[in-house]
């Protein structure tokens, strides 16, 4: 996730981060996530469902084809037809005391009137009288299973399936198994009349419970997947279970994958982001002289490290850390700095623990350096401590009340816990301290928007353009409020300029975020896929790290039906992610995906069919 102080930085959304929203008009994830939602395009499809992975996790569309004029559809039939002859146990629905009563036992009448079978005297059964034969001991075996005569009831299912080897027996038995918490006998009876018919809602039900169980979560996820696809996601229960599931199966890959992760840097997009959230400041005195610094020092490494910032490339930044931590190493006369900027950097590259340790002492030793109070504030927001964040923006306010960080910084906290008023108050005391700070006034644009003042918000906007009129940042997110509206001509108008800007400005450390919004702007508009797929390209020659201009293209590439190629980048973005919260996000993504090519592998006619009717669903 992008820290929360960061300038309208786009964040990966994730519900476990301090209700998290993106700082700036939306993120780029959320907006093609929300993009997916409102138009019916697929995240994950296959025919008439779409799956997208949104800010509160996956959840579901259904796409209803029209039935022919005049009756009823094919599928619509054939889930009829098969409800009525599905007439197998109920779970979970408890009989009235006096249906008890008039059930209370198999009578000695009706036990003496069931056929004896084995495996050696049904072979010398007609077929029609297995047929009746198995009829008879599977209404036993459902009567036996209505007063919880479990193992009774498996006796007499596994009676009638010698006589006729039908699903709803298997099935039967299974729901018996299930009672008695016997998982791998559940997954061996409903696999089987799963085979004998293989679009059994129940029977997968059943089977993705007892996997679920067994803490076989992929396999599970499979089940209630395919379960969903057929019953048209008209299931809510499944429809929960799919996503619990992918959540469950990204949080385990997660953990592992952040277990293994090298920390390093994220993308210089991102760093530059969050740098650039706080005013330039005079480095000390003591720093601003480089012929007073000794070559080899910590002051002259902590000096080394404040200039390669100002480069703001990838190179740049991975010297800058280093620069830092060899400060901190040799010593300096600036130690509360040097503490600031290596917290910075432990930060950015995913190591929270010793970037608040780092922060704590630096406060400790300068309680008046109050950028150090702002960045552990964020961090706090970023882990779930509101209450931490709040303390630390006082106890800054009480050092230095005309610090306009302070309240820029406060405003972000409020932004994401959705308190725009507060938010607006807040950026607008920033402003009346120092009106240079561009991002104030984005933000406070981008909050009257989100309050639904768009006449104020654009007033705003358009008095940024006139005050800061080379400033690339300006362009980019008033093109995104443009696109938000859905003014694509003018927000593409406003992406070019920022594009053209940072070119000329920052050449070597050059912000991808205007290509990809122009990227999600020509989709969004014109479907205009091959143009978007190539500024997301050009992204990713300028920051091969940018997890947004991966995920675009993933998500570009999956509404093309190239499913393989969608989830080799979903899975790039997990790789790239700093976080927890950001890796499970991007997994439940692969996972969503990973699973539609699974459903085509393991149910090909179900595939087909549903790929054929996701036409009639429409954008």
């Amino acid at each position: 996730m992008a820290p929360p102080s960061a300038p309208a930085t786009p964040l990966v959304h994730s519900a476990t981060v301090a209700n998290s929203s993106s700082p700036a008009a939306e993120s780029l994830w959320s907006r093609v996530s929300n993009y997916v939602s409102e138009h019916k395009v697929a995240v994950f499809t296959i025919g008439a469902v779409v799956v997208v992975a949104g800010a509160g996790g996956i959840y579901y569309i259904s796409q209803n084809s029209a039935a022919p004029a005049g009756g009823e559809s094919k599928e619509k039939k054939a889930k009829k037809d098969r409800r009525r002859r599905d007439k197998d146990v109920k779970e979970g629905s408890p009989k009235s005391e006096k249906q008890k009563d008039s059930k209370a036992s198999v009578s000695d009448e009706a036990e003496s009137s069931l056929p004896e079978v084995n495996e050696t005297t049904v072979e010398a059964l007609s077929q029609q009288q297995r047929l009746d034969y198995a009829a008879k001991l599977k209404a036993a075996g459902n009567e036996a299973y209505g007063q919880k005569n479990y193992q009774k009831a498996i006796d007499l299912y596994t009676k009638a399936i010698l006589c006729k080897k039908d699903p709803i027996y298997y099935s039967n038995r299974s729901a018996c198994w299930n009672a008695l918490s016997e998982w791998e006998k559940v997954v061996d009876d409903t696999t089987a009349a799963i085979a004998l018919d293989p679009e059994y809602v129940k029977a997968l039900n059943r089977r993705a419970s007892a996997y679920e169980q067994l803490e076989k979560y992929s396999e599970a996820l499979l089940d209630f997947t395919a379960s969903c696809i057929i019953d048209g996601f008209r299931n809510e229960a499944s429809a929960q279970s799919v996503e619990r599931l992918l959540k469950k199966v990204a949080e385990a890959k997660g953990r592992a994958m952040l277990a293994g992760k090298t920390k390093k840097l994220p993308s210089p997009t991102f760093v530059s982001n969050y740098l650039q959230s706080f005013r330039p400041r005079a480095p000390p005195a003591g720093l601003a002289d480089s012929d007073s610094i000794d070559e080899g020092t910590g002051d002259h490494y902590l000096r080394a490290g404040l200039q390669a910032i100002q480069r703001k490339t990838a190179d740049a930044y991975e010297e800058a850390g280093q620069a830092f931590d060899k400060a901190m190493e040799l010593g300096t006369g600036h130690e509360a700095l040097a503490l600031n900027w290596r917290g910075t950097f432990k930060y950015l590259r995913g190591d929270s623990g010793d970037a608040l340790a780092d922060l704590t002492k630096s406060i400790e030793l300068d309680p008046k350096m109050t950028q150090s109070y702002i960045k552990r504030a964020s961090m706090s927001l970023e882990l779930g401590d509101r209450d931490a964040a709040a303390a630390d923006f006082e106890a800054a306010i009480e050092h230095n009340p005309d610090d306009a960080d302070i309240y820029y910084h406060r405003a972000q906290l409020h932004f994401i816990c959705g308190e725009f008023a507060e938010a607006a108050k807040d950026y607008q005391k920033s402003i009346e301290l120092d009106r240079d700070f561009i991002f104030s006034h984005i933000q406070l644009g981008v909050t009257q928007y989100k309050q639904g003042s768009i006449a104020s918000s654009m007033a705003t906007f358009r008095r940024c353009i006139k005050n800061f009129e080379k400033v690339p940042d300006v362009y980019n997110y008033f093109g995104e409020l443009l696109l938000d509206q859905q003014k694509f001509q003018e927000a593409i108008e406003k992406f070019d300029l920022a594009i053209e800007m940072e070119k000329q400005t920052k050449p070597m450390g050059m912000n991808v975020l205007p290509l990809i919004n122009k990227a999600l702007a020509l989709f969004q508009w014109k479907q205009d896929y091959a143009e978007a797929e190539k500024l997301c390209e050009k992204a990713l020659l300028l920051d091969p790290d940018c997890d947004i201009a991966v995920a675009t293209m993933a998500q570009l590439l999956l509404q093309q039906g190239k499913v393989d190629q969608a989830l080799q980048y979903f899975e790039q973005a997990a790789k790239l992610a700093r976080t927890e919260a950001e890796i499970v996000n991007a997994l439940s993504y692969a996972e969503a995906t990973r699973t539609q090519l699974q459903v085509q592998e393991k149910y090909p006619q179900l595939a087909s069919r549903l790929q054929g009717m996701a036409g009639l669903g429409g954008r």
